[in-house]
């Protein structure tokens, strides 16, 4: 039985439909993640499960027992779920140690504060008990929220944008550490990112939303190997689509060469011999494409950026399409000089051509 299950979850502010017939489910022990740009309605959705917000229809279950639906909300305070906000909503007046342990049972002192110093154990901010919030930096002020919301033991935890705030390097590595520390705490939870290398570095499993719906809730390797429709293609990583001609139900003739698929190849319903003619857009990823002086196929360098250890060139075929490659930066080619390059694609990623 997973901890938490949505069965068909809709919600609308008036008349317009913010969440969309969802359904997903998370076992015990996973973080999952709902990924999507600004406005597909990811907060709505844990605001939903927090208690916060009532669905239109469908309903909410934690641990088998139903907290939510048109019928029914169990109240916030009755589900033991834990928050991690973007702001961290620390008490300023309180120290590092009263703030883990504001949440807690005030009947057992003793047992509370061995509960506040196994946590901040466990974020690594031993030894800090004392201080004050405006006395830590950014990252260690998340891990005190962190540690606030673990502190009751929630059933489910939930975090909002919990890095937005810091900056890049920061952010990345403390999406890290608090993976281990959710982790090494055993709980479940849910994190909501705009930000696709936090969903990936946090996440086991992630819902990829657009307008209130989820196109694909899978693993991280899967949405960006296995996209399921081309909007997760083309949200997930870096590529570009070029024309492909389908020569057998399982490969496809492109520009660069032909692509043999470890899966059939889908032209759609018209077209079920998958003979010749088929046309399919084809997505290349910029790992797909590898730079070989040996190589017959060349293509002229139209723009680079510099990675530190890679350069991402933008390269014009000899149709004029173009595609990315990702170069190691001892590879320093002008603008406009032509490189051999070739394709080395282990998933073939194709949508019908015109597809949405």
């Amino acid at each position: 039985m997973p901890l938490l299950h949505l069965d068909h979850v809709s919600h609308a502010y008036g008349r317009q439909a913010v969440v969309d017939d969802l359904s997903i489910s998370l076992e015990e022990g996973e973080i999952g993640c709902l990924l999507g740009a600004s406005g597909c309605g990811k907060t709505t959705v844990l605001r939903l499960i927090a208690g916060f917000e009532k669905p239109s229809s469908g309903s909410i279950h934690l641990h088998g027992e139903t907290v939510a639906s048109r019928e029914l909300q169990v109240p916030p305070e009755q589900r033991r779920i834990g928050m991690v906000f973007q702001d961290y909503a620390l008490f300023p007046h309180l120290s590092v140690a009263d703030n883990v342990g504001f949440g807690l049972p005030k009947n057992s002192a003793l047992a509370a504060r061995q509960r506040v110093d196994e946590l901040l154990g466990i974020v690594g901010l031993a030894g800090h008990g004392g201080k004050f919030p405006h006395e830590l930096s950014g990252g260690q002020q998340q891990r005190v929220a962190l540690a606030r919301a673990l502190a009751p033991r929630p059933h489910l935890l939930l975090l909002d944008e919990p890095f937005s705030n810091l900056d890049v390097e920061l952010r990345e590595r403390l999406s890290l550490e608090v993976r281990d520390i959710i982790k090494a705490s055993g709980t479940t939870a849910i994190l909501v990112t705009h930000d696709q290398h936090e969903a990936f570095a946090v996440a086991d499993v992630v819902a990829i939303m657009h307008r209130g719906r989820i196109e694909q809730w899978d693993t991280p390797y899967s949405l960006y190997h296995r996209p399921a429709t081309r909007y997760v293609a083309d949200f997930v990583g870096q590529g570009v689509f070029v024309p492909g001609e389908v020569v057998s139900r399982d490969a496809v003739q492109v520009e660069l060469g032909r692509l043999d698929s470890d899966v059939p190849l889908d032209c759609g319903a018209d077209c079920n011999s998958c003979g010749r003619n088929c046309r399919l857009d084809v997505l290349l990823r910029p790992d797909d494409v590898i730079h070989d002086d040996d190589s017959a196929i060349v293509a002229e360098v139209e723009k680079k950026t510099f990675r530190g250890a890679e350069f991402m060139y933008t390269l014009r075929l000899a149709s004029g399409a173009r595609v990315l490659s990702l170069v190691p930066s001892h590879h320093n080619h002008a603008i406009g000089e032509k490189i051999g390059i070739r394709l080395d694609v282990d998933h073939v990623v194709a949508f019908k051509t015109g597809a949405p």
